[in-house]
């Protein structure tokens, strides 16, 4: 990670809790975790140079590539759950979002807040 960069995840539901005791014993304090809905990204810190999800929706999150800063990339799986899934690099210039396809995955599907 560079200088002065900050990282913020959003894990899954009841793994916040593991993830932050995680990353506090391998020396990793200033990662900022929160629970809530992944899909509409951390609105108040954005923007972002770089977004991975970690899970795959079965469409494109537009808040998430919203959240890109111009020349900002993501890496997202997007596809059915329980069948391949296609990895994406997502691309932000100006208001232009593009997409390149990378490869076939399977990742576990992405769960909503309430879901």
């Amino acid at each position: 990670m560079r200088a002065g960069a900050a990282t913020r995840t959003l894990p899954w539901r009841e793994l916040a809790a593991i993830a932050r005791a995680v990353l506090d014993r391998l020396g990793y304090p200033d990662i900022h975790i929160d629970r809530r809905d992944g899909y509409y990204g951390w609105e108040e810190y954005a923007l972002y140079d770089a977004i991975i999800v970690t899970a795959a929706p079965d469409h494109m999150p537009q808040p998430l590539a919203a959240q890109l800063t111009d020349g900002g990339r993501m890496v997202i799986p997007i596809g059915p759950v329980g069948n391949v899934q296609t990895l994406w690099l997502v691309t932000r210039e100006g208001d232009e979002v593009s997409m390149e396809r990378l490869l076939d995955v399977m990742f576990v599907p992405f769960t909503r807040e309430g879901g």
